[in-house]
C-alpha cells in the first residue's frame, strides 16, 4: 500500500508537511489505460483518511492525502489535509483534466491552513492553468502552494508554468509530481520545491529517489 511507502519515507528524518503526487493512493490510470476510479470512492471517514490520521498522529506530521472523494451522490478528486488533531482542511479539485470523467468538479476556492506559522494553500495538476484568474486572491495570501500532480508532458510545460506562479505571486511551491512506476509516459517525476524567485531548491533525484526535503517561511 502506498500509505506504508510513506510511512517508510517518513523513517529517514523527521518533517513537518507531506506531499505525496495526485491519485498516489489508488493510481492515476491503470496500465490498460482505465481512467475510471470510480471504484475508489470513499468519504472523508472512510479508511484511507482513518489510516492518513494514523500516520500523521505517530509521525507528528501535516499529510496531504490523495482521496477520490465520494460525498452527496458525487465523486471528487480530492486532497485532504491531515494533522495529528484531524482534518485541517478538505479541496475538491475545481478543473478535472479530460480523462477525469468520473470526477465532479470543484466548486470553493482552494483553502488556506496553517503549518506552523506558515500559510499553505493546494491546487492539483490541471488546476495550474487556471490558478491566475480563479486562485490570484488565495495566492496572495499565501507562503506556499503544494501542487500535487500526475503530470502528462511532451514539452516540459509544468516547470514553466511553477516557475510562474512562484514570481508571479511570490510564493513557494511545493510539486509533488507522479513517477514512473507500472505505467510510464513523458512528464512523470522532477518532484520538486521552488523559491519565491521560481528557482528549485530542493528536487527528487531521477536515480531512484522518493524523497525531496525543503524548508520553506514566511515572506
Amino acid at each position: 500500500m502506498a500509505l506504508a511507502e510513506v510511512d517508510r519515507l517518513l523513517a529517514s528524518g523527521p518533517t513537518d508537511l507531506v506531499i505525496v503526487p495526485e491519485m498516489a493512493f489508488s493510481g492515476y490510470v491503470s496500465p490498460h489505460g482505465d481512467f475510471d476510479l470510480s471504484r475508489f470512492g470513499e468519504p472523508l471517514d472512510g479508511p484511507t483518511i482513518h489510516s492518513a490520521r494514523d500516520l500523521a498522529h505517530r509521525h507528528g506530521i501535516t499529510l496531504v492525502t490523495p482521496l477520490v472523494l465520494e460525498e452527496r451522490g458525487h465523486l471528487y478528486n480530492a486532497a485532504v489535509v491531515v494533522s495529528p488533531e484531524g482534518v485541517l482542511a478538505t479541496y475538491r479539485k475545481r478543473h478535472p483534466w479530460f480523462p477525469e470523467a468520473w470526477a465532479t468538479p470543484g466548486q470553493a476556492v482552494p483553502p488556506l491552513f496553517h503549518v506552523g506559522d506558515v500559510v499553505v494553500t493546494i491546487a492539483i495538476c490541471f488546476d495550474g492553468h487556471f490558478l491566475p484568474d480563479d486562485g490570484a486572491a488565495v495566492l496572495a495570501e499565501a507562503d506556499l502552494l503544494v501542487f500535487t500532480s500526475a503530470w502528462v508532458d511532451e514539452e516540459e510545460s509544468r516547470m514553466p508554468m511553477l516557475r510562474s506562479l512562484a514570481r508571479g505571486f511570490e510564493i513557494a511551491v511545493a510539486n509533488a509530481n507522479w513517477g514512473p512506476g507500472v505505467v510510464e509516459v513523458p512528464g512523470q517525476g522532477g518532484s520538486c520545491v521552488l523559491d519565491r524567485r521560481g528557482e528549485v531548491v530542493a528536487r527528487v533525484s531521477p536515480y531512484g529517489g522518493r524523497r525531496a526535503d525543503a524548508v520553506v517561511g514566511r515572506r
